[in-house]
């Protein structure tokens, strides 16, 4: 049985007391992979509305959801169960809960599935419980301390502004321990009273650290802000390029939305990203965010989520799924690096948080900022002017570097000319560059998109390449593990002494160049230099990271190595050079944004290169293809119109093809791990695929089922298929007759990507 029909006969029979029957039955939403509200009876204590958060029996299990209207009357109330109790929380706004619906339709998933996102810490619904807090007894303050350890001296001194604190925090100022703390309250000198952690971000500073605007920033900010104060939905793309100073132009619109007691989401697609942010944010505002992802412990997670549905959070900073938090009362989304992957969920509920927050503004009436010096051709293609585009938003451009700043000089080198010696993988041109600079005092950064110490493992005998057991990848070695890891299950192992294959003895190479081996380099290169790698796995936690950061920041670091993690969003004051290892990486293999994406991110780590005015940044490029139109718009972007030209052939090439943005795509991936069952149910899909001109006269055709460039992945076998279709087809409702017309066995998963972002 199906987990559908589970969930519906659990709520359709009930022993409720037939005097319930005359109740008002509202239907309520459960966060389960389920599509429809199920009814339930309103008992004569209780008064609920849409919206409301109840508790509700579903199974043997009581568990959170969400009133989502009145019931339709088609089952019988007597075989109904009663809500069991409503939480003491304002009703989740019309406009969210429209925002789920829509996010399920478009997506294919299930409705509740999307409303688990919204009700992501079931913790907050419940009032916190009171910690144990401490202040200073009245007139206690002007005490004389004669006979007091200087520890409690510390403490009395701490506790003099009046103000509540728990132990810890008191012994974290007064550098004691919070035994000292509670000893104090034993012998009268503090007093011990109930607190609330209270909800972050609750009264920022609207003009703490306001920054002077240039005339270009204040005619963007003013474009956003009126929107704000019209309350107006628009979507407004702030194109600047690196260095622009795009954060502190969305920081007025922030602060707008604020002093009209509206809140904020800002999406960040890095949690590393967060780091230099939330300095700029408590400089600019005086507090921190609230924020928002993945790493936050559930306590965090629960007085955030506490803070947004009572309306008394103003700011949250998160990952993309922030953007399904249940506010009060939003008032803007900002969407910074708006072209970034990232903000691609690709499992569980799979959708585009560029897109849905686009969605989400128009159906709050409010104002959307995307920000990137990069932005997407589909982002583009809103704001160009018919005929080339659509023109429903608004281009709000930054032409120049704040502060003065000139852009870096930009250089391809050849690699066919300027060869790195044997088993180097740096040009002579890129290391003198790095050497002149450390004559200099100044800082480099060398960048590779790529972890690990090399990518590949390979016998020297047999050639055998070490694989994945669980996946189609290789094994890529981390020379600080000593071990063999994957990037896609996290499977590692130790690197074998003999070939599984052959059997000979240390006959293991690497192949390639990754981080650590670019470090290994650069460190025989030059052995005095302070040398640092930057990659996601070189830091096991955010404050790692934060720490990681602040010694490139502080001038504690000469060269750094790193990946993607370093490319965006961070303004390191002393670094003038960039040099790109292999500047060819992101072209290989078939991704239909392939040139769209390596532009972008050449782009973006070029940006970190002379942010300083009176420090003139250098780029090198090291390619195999110079020619190639990538490169050649890399070294026009120091002047206007070199990326424009890029996005316009990219543009023509996608036109010509008839591929995203001027068609639809979807994907459907069939997994399982029994690989024959997948392929049936992959080739019975495919025999009653969508093919030709529908009866309005629109092309939608399918491609496959072929096995997936990933083929296996954590275990389970995968096949895919392809869709293509006109943009005026209702392409989920083909999509949805189709798939539900083939029998799926229950070992069997079948997933629907409407406009995928990655093939693999």
């Amino acid at each position: 049985m199906s987990q559908t029909s589970l969930f519906q006969d659990d709520t359709s029979q009930s022993d409720a007391p037939a005097t319930l029957a005359a109740g008002q039955v509202m239907r309520v939403l459960v966060p389960y992979p389920v599509d429809k509200a199920y009814d339930y009876i309103v008992p004569p204590h209780i008064s609920v509305q849409a919206g409301d958060y109840v508790c509700v029996p579903l199974g043997n299990r009581e568990i959170a959801a969400v009133v989502w209207g009145e019931a339709c009357g088609e089952v019988n109330a007597a075989k109904l169960k009663p809500i069991i109790s409503k939480y003491d929380l304002d009703p989740m706004p019309k406009a969210h809960r429209d925002f789920i619906d829509w996010v399920a339709n478009y997506t294919l998933a299930p409705r509740g599935s999307v409303l688990k996102m919204a009700l992501s810490a079931p913790a907050g619904l419940t009032p916190p419980k009171p910690a144990r807090g401490f202040c200073l007894p009245h007139g206690m303050e002007d005490i004389i301390r004669k006979g007091l350890s200087p520890q409690r001296q510390k403490v009395i001194a701490v506790m003099a502004d009046g103000q509540t604190r728990i132990a810890a925090e008191i012994a974290d100022m007064a550098s004691c321990s919070a035994a000292v703390v509670r000893g104090m309250a034993d012998k009268g000198l503090l007093e011990e009273v109930s607190v609330y952690n209270p909800a972050p971000c609750m009264h920022p500073d609207l003009n703490a650290g306001r920054a002077d605007l240039s005339e270009g920033q204040q005619m963007a900010a003013d474009e956003i802000c009126d929107d704000l104060e019209n309350g107006r939905f628009s979507v407004s793309l702030l194109d600047g390029v690196t260095g622009a100073g795009k954060t502190e132009v969305y920081f007025e619109a922030v602060a707008k939305a604020i002093s009209m007691r509206k809140q904020v989401v800002i999406l960040l697609p890095e949690i590393a990203l967060s780091n230099a942010f939330l300095e700029r944010f408590k400089k600019r505002f005086g507090c921190a965010p609230a924020l928002w992802h993945s790493h936050l412990t559930p306590a965090q997670r629960r007085t955030t989520w506490r803070g947004v549905a009572q309306g008394d959070t103003r700011v949250v900073v998160g990952a993309r799924s922030a953007l399904f938090l249940p506010y009060k009362d939003l008032g803007l989304i900002i969407v910074d690096e708006e072209h970034d992957p990232a903000y691609k969920q690709e499992d569980g509920v799979i959708y585009h948080a560029r897109d849905m927050a686009v969605v989400r503004g128009s159906l709050g009436k409010i104002p959307v900022a995307l920000v990137s010096a990069t932005p997407s051709l589909e982002t583009m293609l809103n704001t160009w002017e018919e005929p080339y585009g659509t023109g429903r938003y608004k281009h709000l451009v930054l032409e120049s570097r704040y502060g003065g700043a000139q852009l870096p000089d930009i250089r391809v080198v050849d690699l066919r000319a300027d060869k790195p010696d044997r088993q180097c993988f740096l040009s002579k041109t890129l290391v003198d560059a790095v050497a002149e600079k450390l004559e200099a005092g100044e800082q480099s950064l060398l960048f590779l998109n790529r972890r690990g110490y090399a990518p590949l493992t390979l016998c020297r005998t047999c050639g055998h390449r070490m694989e994945c057991p669980r996946c189609t990848a290789w094994l890529v070695e981390h020379k600080r593990s000593g071990r063999l890891h994957c990037h896609h299950c996290g499977f590692h192992n130790a690197i074998p002494k003999n070939c599984p294959s052959c059997d000979d003895i240390d006959s293991f190479t690497a192949c390639g160049p990754g981080v650590e081996r670019i470090f290994e380099e650069a460190k025989t290169l030059f052995p005095d230099a302070r040398i640092m790698i930057l990659a996601s796995d070189t830091a096991e936690s955010n404050e790692e990271m934060k720490a990681l950061l602040a010694k490139v920041i502080n001038n504690e670091v000469d060269i750094i190595i790193g990946t993607q993690i370093i490319a965006k969003g961070h303004h390191f004051p002393n670094l003038t050079l960039v040099g790109v290892v292999d500047a060819d990486l992101g072209l290989k293999g078939g991704d239909l944004r392939a040139a769209e994406r390596t532009y972008q991110m050449l782009h973006q780590v070029a940006g970190r290169a002379g942010r300083e005015k009176d420090k003139q940044g250098t780029v090198i490029l090291q390619s195999w293809m110079p020619e190639h139109r990538i490169m050649k718009a890399m070294a026009a972007s120091s002047h206007a119109g070199g990326r424009d030209e890029f996005l316009s052939v990219e543009a023509h090439e996608r036109e010509v093809a008839n591929m995203p943005p001027y068609s639809r795509l979807a994907g459907i991936i069939v997994s399982g791990r029994e690989e024959s069952l997948v392929l049936d149910v992959a080739k019975a899909l495919g025999k009653t695929s969508p093919q030709g001109m529908t009866e309005e006269g629109y092309l939608i055709n399918t491609l496959g089922p072929a096995p997936a460039p990933l083929a296996r992945l954590r275990g389970r076998y995968r096949y895919r298929l392809l869709v293509r279709a006109d943009k005026k087809i209702n392409l989920q409702k083909a999509i949805a007759h189709w798939v539900n017309g083939v029998k799926v066995p229950s070992t069997v998963r079948v997933y629907i990507d409407i406009d995928p972002q990655s093939f693999l």
